[in-house]
């Protein structure tokens, strides 16, 4: 099984009991019963009730989950409701993703208040998180201007360097990623595909989900590198080349290309153009240290400490 979990303070409370009925259920208990195996193997401390206000649609959606805007305790929150709960993939991304939010603490990574709520959708779980009124990093460009995009960068390159301090590899760093705090500082959220990296275990094929514009080669094509499919720190940094290039421009990796060719495109070696002026003009220093972030073989990438020092706003980047 990929789901790597340590143990933690808060993981010594895992029961690990399975509530499984044999008598057959429609698909919505069975549903059900799914949500309720989960909860009995998280701490009870994780959960809240009283969550109201939910709005009817989502306001964003990704590949896994849909994020709603409710309230609770007087407070505007986000749910991140996993679709397909009734999955074992899903269960254990679900589960994964609360043990590793809840231990991490911060500036520059999304708080998490160890709450999650199991009324809002019959037969799921939500993780709550505070609702992020400025959006992503990308809108919040999009909306204000590049002036402030290398100290966003910066940010975000701490807040990686804090995970990968704490053995964990975020997995899925990109511009959707990333918000903006009342206070106009970058976050990371979203840590669906964290796992903790001293972990051995690979991947199953059928599990390898993340966003491919933004995946390493080794990731891509593992046999190529005579590697299995595992996240690691330089596969981040790989990805946070990737952000850097798409809040600069505010488009994805390889725009021009499908999927298939933009794969096709990093296992050869092939990386995307530089931003033009029109766009938004990277200086030479910082291309070069993105390039460095592509480098095709991951030891030869520099790891999330290089990017900090590199990207201090003390040092000359043009």
């Amino acid at each position: 099984m990929d789901w790597a979990v340590r143990p933690c303070k808060l993981e010594k409370e895992y029961q690990g009991r399975c509530v499984i009925s044999k008598i057959p259920r429609g698909p919505q208990l069975i549903h059900a019963g799914r949500a309720t195996e989960v909860c009995d193997k998280l701490p009870s401390s994780l959960f809240i009730s009283g969550v109201t206000g939910r709005h009817e649609h989502a306001l964003f959606g990704g590949g896994f989950g849909d994020i709603y805007q409710a309230s609770h305790a007087g407070k505007t929150v986000a749910l991140k409701h996993i679709r397909a709960f009734h999955r074992d993939a899903e269960q254990h991304r679900f589960c994964r993703e609360a043990l590793v939010w809840q231990r991490l603490r911060h500036p520059f990574v999304l708080e998490f208040n160890a709450s999650i709520d199991r009324e809002s959708f019959p037969g799921s779980l939500c993780l709550v998180a505070p609702w992020m009124e400025n959006g992503t990093a990308l809108s919040y460009l999009k909306d204000h201007g590049k002036a402030n995009v290398d100290k966003l960068l910066f940010e975000v390159a701490q807040g990686m360097q804090y995970l990968h301090s704490q053995n964990i590899v975020h997995g899925d760093l990109r511009g959707a990623n990333i918000l903006i705090t009342h206070d106009w500082h970058a976050c990371l959220a979203d840590f669906g595909l964290a796992r903790f990296s001293d972990a051995t275990v690979a991947t199953h094929t059928s599990h390898r989900a993340g966003s491919i514009r933004w995946m390493a080669p080794e990731l891509i094509d593992p046999g190529l590198f005579k590697m299995q499919f595992l996240r690691t720190p330089a596969s981040d940094v790989y990805a946070f080349g990737c952000m850097c290039l798409e809040l600069y421009t505010g488009r994805p990796p390889f725009i021009g290309l499908s999927e298939t060719a933009a794969m096709l495109q990093v296992i050869r070696g092939g990386r995307p153009d530089r931003p033009t002026q029109e766009e938004q003009a990277m200086t030479a220093a910082l291309w070069q240290f993105v390039n460095e972030c592509w480098e095709q073989t991951s030891a030869s990438r520099p790891s999330s400490k290089d990017v900090v020092e590199r990207l201090h706003p003390k040092v000359d980047l043009t």
